[in-house]
């Protein structure tokens, strides 16, 4: 099922704001003399003014592509696993279920160090709750020395898709059987995973 239908743009836009605050990782990809360029950087979504807000070693060499109202695509990727029919109640095919947000935007660069300091101390913060056990000091040395290697830039979303699949057109119980599915495969799969290339 593809996000937002013009109904429901609200409703389904708030789920996609779920899915980048859940899961901020974000692969973010720009052109240049039609050679893509990707990386991978946790953004933050600021709900003032509905802005993607992140930061990048500046000797990435997408780091020059982040500025000047550049086109950007951004993707955020939420849980996703193969969904055997064995766990259906009805008859049903083989499937993949998956969460997946598209964006496109336009990026700009912020020059200044105390937006980029204080956007660092928020970033930590959002990501040490609900304990906030760690605290980001606004005289952090080690922040403070990172700070001229570190470029700061805010996304303007123009256009957004989500791809939510999720055995939407099953039963109702057979949702249910594939949610379950969906979070039990996910826990294994990490587990198991982790066990192997730790």
């Amino acid at each position: 099922m593809n996000y937002p239908p013009k109904q429901h743009q609200d409703s389904n836009r708030n789920h996609m704001i779920d899915v980048i605050k859940t899961y901020p990782l974000a692969t973010i990809i720009s052109v240049k003399n039609n050679e893509p360029y990707i990386t991978h950087l946790p953004l933050i979504f600021r709900e003032e003014d509905g802005k993607l807000i992140g930061h990048i070693d500046k000797f990435n060499p997408q780091a020059d592509l982040l500025k000047d109202n550049n086109p950007i695509s951004i993707i955020f990727s939420g849980p996703q696993c193969y969904i055997s029919p064995s766990i259906y109640s009805t008859t049903q095919l083989p499937t993949w279920n998956y969460i997946k947000v598209h964006l496109k935007g336009t990026v700009n660069a912020i020059e200044s160090k105390e937006a980029l300091k204080e956007s660092l101390i928020i970033m930590t913060a959002f990501f040490e709750q609900p304990n906030h056990k760690y605290i980001l000091a606004p005289d952090n040395p080690r922040m403070e020395g990172a700070l001229d290697y570190i470029k700061m830039f805010e996304i303007d979303i123009t256009d957004w898709e989500g791809k939510f699949k999720l055995s939407q057109d099953k039963k109702p119980q057979d949702i249910a059987n594939a949610k379950e599915e969906l979070i039990r495969r996910n826990q294994e799969s990490i587990a198991s995973f982790l066990d192997k290339v730790f």
